[in-house]
């Protein structure tokens, strides 16, 4: 199977819950993403010259100017093994004020930098600071990471398509942005996204997917890593991280995005983590606060008979089936994110083999998933 397809194209349905139109973080109606990818040179490592493989991924919550229009927000650091800037005050303070960025993991800083000179010098921000947030991964198998190669112009490049017409459509995956230089299972990882989508309010799930033990593996409950045991180049896998950022439109508590937030984590888990030493797995979750959640609550009391009106404000069964579409959009994403991505050569002649598609659907058929 030559073309690179998502889970869903390939027959593969995770989960009970429907997608939107394009199956990504941007079903939630105003979320702008965009890359700026990196790839140049072959060979051996001379740091600072190359290879490089790596890029910037941009998410803003809306078109606006986010720090004039704060979004509600809450993050939570599951193993907080990683350099991400900006969490602190976001879970201070429960909002965020700047586009969310992704990238390697040495880059970090220097793309902080860059989100705050665009903040001050696009946005026009007048105030004396500001609360960059950027959260990375490492791709340091694949690229020089050492070497710094993300600079400010390629920041800019994200966040104006994130800003862009086209930011707000279908997502590219893979190899792309942030995700460039990033492994899964031992197979080629990187960026991919998902969708759940119901009459009372969407969430979406944008991933950057760097973990994973090959024999881990797990694809709608089927072990497809221990069946693919024997597909070569594999190379250990040392870095284990992954970036998650949920949105969703419903009008929520940054607490209540907190809980959220700690439930994407059982759809990595789903895949086959277990949360490693040396994994840097953080979540970031918002909302744009489009839609209020009473319509949720009267649907749920009509359909089951749970409580009366006098409890509502004492309990949060309204969020039992947005905490499943932050499950099942998480694991899909991670699917979409391998099974977009395409092999890659790096530094030293590394090879991150892209997961073969046509054993996949094998295995899922084998399995009865398919």
């Amino acid at each position: 199977m030559g073309r690179r397809v998502r889970a869903r194209e390939l027959g593969i349905k995770i989960g009970m819950m429907n997608p939107g139109r394009y199956n990504a973080i941007t079903d939630v109606e105003g979320i702008g993403v965009g890359h700026s990818t990196i790839i140049e040179g072959e060979g051996p490592l001379i740091i600072g010259e190359g290879p490089i493989r790596t890029g910037v991924t941009a998410i803003v919550p809306h078109q606006g100017n986010v720090y004039e229009e704060k979004v509600r927000a809450a993050a939570y650091p599951y193993n907080a093994y990683g350099k991400a800037a900006g969490l602190l005050q976001l879970i201070h303070m429960g909002v965020i004020e700047t586009p969310i960025l992704l990238t390697d993991t040495l880059n970090t800083w220097i793309v902080a930098d860059a989100l705050v000179d665009y903040m001050y010098e696009i946005m026009n921000v007048k105030a004396m600071s500001i609360n960059p947030i950027v959260g990375e991964t490492n791709g340091s198998y694949l690229n020089d990471s050492i070497g710094r190669h993300v600079k400010k112009q390629h920041v800019f490049e994200a966040l104006e398509e994130a800003y862009s017409p086209s930011g707000t459509g279908p997502v590219d995956e893979g190899n792309v942005g942030g995700g460039t230089p990033m492994s899964g299972f031992e197979f080629k990882g990187g960026i991919g996204t998902s969708s759940r989508v119901t009459s009372w309010f969407s969430l979406g799930v944008l991933v950057q997917l760097n973990f994973g033990r090959r024999e881990d593996l797990r694809i709608d409950g089927v072990p497809v890593g221990k069946e693919l045991s024997d597909v070569n180049p594999r190379g250990a896998q040392s870095s284990n991280s992954i970036m998650v950022v949920v949105a969703t439109d419903l009008e929520l508590t940054s607490r209540q995005l907190w809980k959220i937030a700690k439930r994407a984590m059982l759809g990595v888990a789903r895949t086959g983590s277990y949360g490693g030493v040396h994994s840097g797995d953080f979540v970031i979750a918002f909302s744009t606060s489009k839609r209020d959640v009473e319509p949720l609550i009267e649907n749920i009391q009509k359909h089951s008979g749970h409580l009366g009106k006098g409890r509502i404000e004492f309990d949060e069964f309204f969020l039992d089936p947005v905490y499943r579409a932050a499950v099942e959009a998480t694991e899909e994403a991670i699917v979409n994110a391998m099974f977009k991505a395409e092999t890659m050569i790096g530094r030293d002649y590394h090879v991150r083999r892209a997961i073969p598609l046509d054993r996949v659907k094998e295995i899922m058929s084998k399995y009865g998933r398919i």
